[in-house]
């Protein structure tokens, strides 16, 4: 399978596909498709990276990921044995090229301006989780009803931004995997210090070359990316190892300075790491 572009299989004539995720670990290249994915994570955690920026993703989690936004789930198999993840996927002229503008419909516009970034809902879950739940008994007539009623929670749901930034050309295969390459060596080697020859070396590139090549696809520095990346990993052991002090938590997560690990997670999160553990 390429990593670039990634096809969703469907039937020809489907314009609607609907499709049930049951692995050890999600898709766990990077990718990206024609299609809107709106998901439902039933089972598992880890990491998703999209565009320029990773997140953590847990179970009941509704996620939105745009059209051609490059991909990526790094499921936590320490965790649990299964993750189980419904998707819906649609694209914008799935129903024909004027359905979406028909005046019925004109408040979908916001979602799908927003879908460009990706999202993560923030509230209305249950009532969607609902729906997803029972998708799989429907015809494929009450699925695209179910779709529309989805999509009028999402317009008045609480949402957060899943990146800042798109790359907006689409990936040849060469590039793909090379960025691919990049993703999965940080979120492996984390917790270790890595250098600008190491990376630089793992894409197969001059230093100054690849400095230019990774700032150009996610705006951003690759150490930039890098300390997101150990801060991620440090609000889910914030989160799920309540025994372990914020200082050991610094230094699993590749931070050998508690003060600057203390002002990195306070300039991402808007708080101290001993507040984002208070919130659970």
């Amino acid at each position: 399978m390429k990593v670039f572009p990634f096809k969703i299989p469907k039937p020809e004539l489907d314009a609607l596909v609907y499709q049930e995720d049951h692995e050890i670990v999600f898709y766990n290249q990077l990718h990206q498709h024609e299609e809107i994915q709106i998901s439902y994570i039933v089972k598992g955690s880890g990491s998703l990276i999209v565009g320029d920026s990773i997140n953590y993703y847990k179970p009941n989690d509704i996620l939105i990921i745009g059209e051609n936004i490059p991909h990526v789930f790094r499921s936590d198999s320490s965790v649990i044995s299964e993750s189980i993840m419904y998707s819906l996927f649609f694209t914008r002229s799935s129903f024909g090229k004027d359905f979406f503008n028909i005046s019925d419909l004109l408040e979908l516009s916001s979602f799908f301006n927003e879908s460009v970034y990706g999202m993560k809902l923030l509230s209305h879950q249950n009532e969607i989780i609902r729906y997803f739940q029972e998708m799989k008994m429907k015809n494929r007539i009450v699925r695209i009803a179910s779709l529309l009623n989805i999509l009028n929670l999402i317009i008045l749901a609480e949402k957060e931004q899943l990146s800042s930034f798109v790359y907006r050309k689409k990936y040849t295969d060469a590039e793909g995997k090379r960025m691919n390459d990049v993703f999965q060596y940080a979120m492996d080697h984390f917790n270790e210090s890595i250098s600008l020859e190491e990376i630089s070396q793992n894409a197969n590139m001059s230093k100054n070359a690849f400095c230019r090549y990774f700032k150009n696809r996610t705006n951003k520095t690759f150490f930039q990316f890098l300390i997101e990346i150990r801060i991620e990993n440090a609000c889910k052991l914030l989160y799920k190892e309540k025994d372990l002090s914020v200082a050991l938590i610094s230094e699993f997560c590749g931070f050998h300075n508690i003060a600057n690990f203390n002002r990195k997670f306070k300039e991402l999160k808007h708080m101290t790491p001993s507040q984002y553990r208070s919130q659970f």
